[in-house]
């Protein structure tokens, strides 16, 4: 029976996942047609889309205090239907306001979602004893790739907002809120020796905290530097035509799917330690091929690299927090949480400004830098690979026992 509930929380917990990625891709791709329906200015959108991560931030926060008195199921449970709610009502507005508190209560809705959703992550795979982070956030860049392909379809359509975001909310709301029956929350994680209980609101322990934190801001400006980026990249510095300019991010997007449904193997077999390093390396390569690139093709060859390499390293990062912080996890994710939104916003803008500062070339050589900042911290992911509860993975028969290789 336990074994079935660990496969329906899995499966259920997927969706969401993969819900959370086709809407977030529905709202990011469609920008230019948001801002063309309610006019919003070029200087006015930056604030818009400012806002969305900054309240996601605050929202994080608040649900790293409210898991203390309700479990991180039911504030997910909610907390999904409201991001597609939100997300509808982007696309149902006429005046300037309505898309003003609909982005917010998207950023709102959507902080709780992140947060609760990598806690019942990071408190599935304790329990199954072995990886499996990484193939949420697959399952997370498979909904990504069917949202923009939608969003593209809309947008080929020439269909309104509302027309385009309705049948992805019909289908998927419904299917979420189904699956939440089956989320399995945190089975009574006891706190590792030394590790006082309540620790997770310490000086301490945020102190412990803070080299993943770093991590994961680097990453994600790595991230949005590809999302942001690379069409202009390609089109401007590296001169290739406009349609060959959208390639890109859909190869990154592929990339990180590619990467994300092998990686916990490669963790099973080789740790985490040495799955984090070598992703690191190989996003540093792919932005050193971008910022030396000759043409369009290498640029998209560097594209290509910076998906496999990056698309691990976030995964395991809250998968590291919880392993760190075993009777703190849910606090510790809430706290890592933010600074995904943190590298977001600053990552697009730091990129912009070096590059008309100094060249867009050199502007890519900063996010490799920072990237490499995680070959500083590989040691915080596990020194002796990917152990969980007692400090050690468990047996390999025990992992067929759970499910094997199912979803």
């Amino acid at each position: 029976m336990t074994d079935v509930r660990l496969r329906r929380g899995r499966a259920s917990l997927g969706l969401s996942f993969f819900a959370q990625g086709v809407t977030f891709a529905l709202l990011v791709t469609r920008i230019p047609a948001i801002q063309d329906r309610y006019g919003i200015s070029d200087g006015l959108l930056p604030l818009f889309l400012a806002a969305v991560p900054v309240l996601a931030g605050v929202a994080s926060v608040a649900t790293e205090k409210l898991v203390r008195s309700v479990p991180p199921s039911r504030v997910l449970r909610w907390t999904q239907p409201l991001v597609l709610l939100a997300l509808l009502g982007v696309g149902a507005g006429s005046g300037m306001w309505q898309v003003a508190l609909a982005l917010g209560a998207f950023g709102l809705a959507v902080g709780g979602l992140d947060a609760s959703m990598n806690m019942l992550g990071v408190s599935l795979q304790r329990d199954y004893g072995r990886s499996i982070m990484l193939g949420f956030h697959a399952a997370y860049s498979l909904g990504g790739i069917v949202g923009a392909s939608a969003a593209w379809a809309g947008a080929h359509w020439h269909l309104s907002l509302f027309t385009s975001y309705l049948p992805a909310v019909l289908l998927l709301l419904p299917a979420a809120f189904l699956g939440s029956r089956w989320y399995v929350d945190q089975q009574g994680a006891q706190p590792v020796a030394g590790e006082a209980p309540g620790a997770a609101g310490s000086g301490l322990v945020f102190r412990l905290l803070l080299p993943l934190c770093l991590v994961m801001a680097c990453a994600y400006i790595g991230d949005s530097t590809v999302a942001n980026w690379s069409a202009k990249y390609l089109q401007d510095v590296l001169g290739s035509s406009e349609q060959l300019a959208t390639v890109p991010y859909n190869v990154y997007m592929v990339t990180t799917l590619l990467g994300r449904a092998v990686g916990d193997l490669g963790v099973r077999r080789f740790g985490a330690v040495a799955v984090v390093r070598a992703g690191t390396l190989v996003a540093a390569a792919g932005f050193a091929v971008v910022a030396a690139a000759p043409g369009a093709w290498s640029g998209m060859a560097g594209f290509t690299l910076l998906g496999l390499g990056l698309c691990v390293i976030v995964p395991q990062t809250f998968a590291a927090a919880g392993r760190l912080f075993p009777g703190a996890s849910d606090a510790a994710i809430a706290r890592l949480n933010i600074f995904n939104y943190v590298g977001f916003l600053v990552g697009s803008p730091l990129v912009g400004a070096l590059g008309d500062a100094w060249s867009y070339r050199g502007a890519m050589l900063v996010p490799m830098a920072l990237v490499l900042v995680t070959l500083v911290h590989a040691r915080s992911f596990g020194a002796e690979g990917a152990r969980y509860g007692g400090g050690h993975e468990r047996p390999r028969v025990v992992d067929v026992g759970r499910g094997g290789n199912g979803v």
